[in-house]
């Protein structure tokens, strides 16, 4: 009987780990944002906004592959994430959440051991530093795609427009009208030093930590999804609500009651109001915490869409 030789696959190093690790933080996370009712956002008990909670599943899981490609340009992991994004739920559900997630993506790939908050923090300020005007042109191309509701029009470096800077230049540009795109010029301060601290503080439940992330971003900042769309002064009144709101469930984590989430959430729904930059901001914080820790996502979420 002839010798068989059997080839031995080589382990993976450490960066391959992490982003082993990483995707299946993501996806945890995705999951999380819809199974916690959050006011104002769509979730498994809850659609809203002409979405359901199965496209955020849908969502999550066409744009994981393209958002943790190896050795793939931030700008062409955004344009990819949302080209399978639309080809799969055809409507803009995540784009907040691929604009966050792509760099931190593409920062695992520069740790040769296992992420921490420190070393993650300085490859995503290299990473960062890097972007370029192709990194600019794709993510044009993918917001164009996305077409995300009152997005308006900018004096310089409009997304309509070819842009003529950096990706991350760009985004500086627009830091004072979106949230998201101030982190890129920030190195992401407000995910690393404001929610991943909340998060962690409360990651048992992990529901309770997701609600309480959420709404400690909209008692902090007006969300700019919500002052686009609506204006200034109604963003500030549900920035005031939840600042109430998160108050008391610090002070009294029993008061997080789900019929009193329900009847504000019906209410914001009413209106036709989403804060869905808080849950972006509270979807990349629990990706980064579930990445740091996985003890985190050990838990049964429950019924998933």
């Amino acid at each position: 009987m002839p010798d068989v030789l059997l080839t031995v696959p080589p382990a993976p190093t450490a960066a391959e780990a992490a982003t082993s690790d990483a995707r299946a933080a993501f996806l945890w996370a995705c999951q999380l944002d819809v199974v916690v009712r959050k006011p104002g956002n769509v979730s498994i008990d809850s659609p809203g906004h002409g979405m359901r909670a199965e496209d955020f599943i849908a969502s999550a899981e066409a744009a994981m592959d393209p958002l943790f490609a190896r050795d793939v340009r931030v700008g062409v992991r955004i344009e990819r994430a949302i080209e399978r994004t639309r080809d799969a739920v055809a409507c803009n559900t995540n784009l907040g959440i691929v604009l966050l997630c792509a760099p931190l993506a593409a920062a695992l790939e520069h740790l040769a051991t296992p992420p921490n908050l420190i070393r993650w923090r300085h490859a995503l300020e290299g990473v960062l530093a890097a972007l370029d005007i192709e990194d600019a042109r794709a993510a044009y191309r993918a917001i164009g795609s996305a077409r995300p509701a009152g997005l308006g029009r900018a004096a310089a470096q409009d997304v309509t427009n070819e842009p003529t800077i950096g990706l991350r230049a760009a985004m500086q540009l627009a830091a004072d009208r979106d949230s998201i795109a101030g982190q890129y010029g920030n190195g992401f301060v407000q995910v690393f030093d404001f929610g991943v601290p909340v998060f962690m503080r409360a990651a048992t439940p992990p529901r309770v930590a997701m609600l309480l992330t959420y709404l400690a971003f909209l008692s902090r900042w007006p969300d700019s999804h919500i002052v686009r769309r609506r204006g200034l002064a109604l963003a500030q009144t549900v920035t005031n609500r939840a600042a109430d709101w998160y108050s008391a469930c610090c002070a009294r984590p029993e008061m997080i009651d789900d019929a009193t989430v329900a009847r504000w959430d019906a209410a914001l729904k009413s209106e036709g109001v989403n804060p869905g930059t808080s849950a972006d901001l509270a979807v990349a914080v629990a990706f980064v915490a579930a990445t740091i820790d996985p003890s985190v996502r050990h838990s049964d979420l429950g019924r998933l869409a």
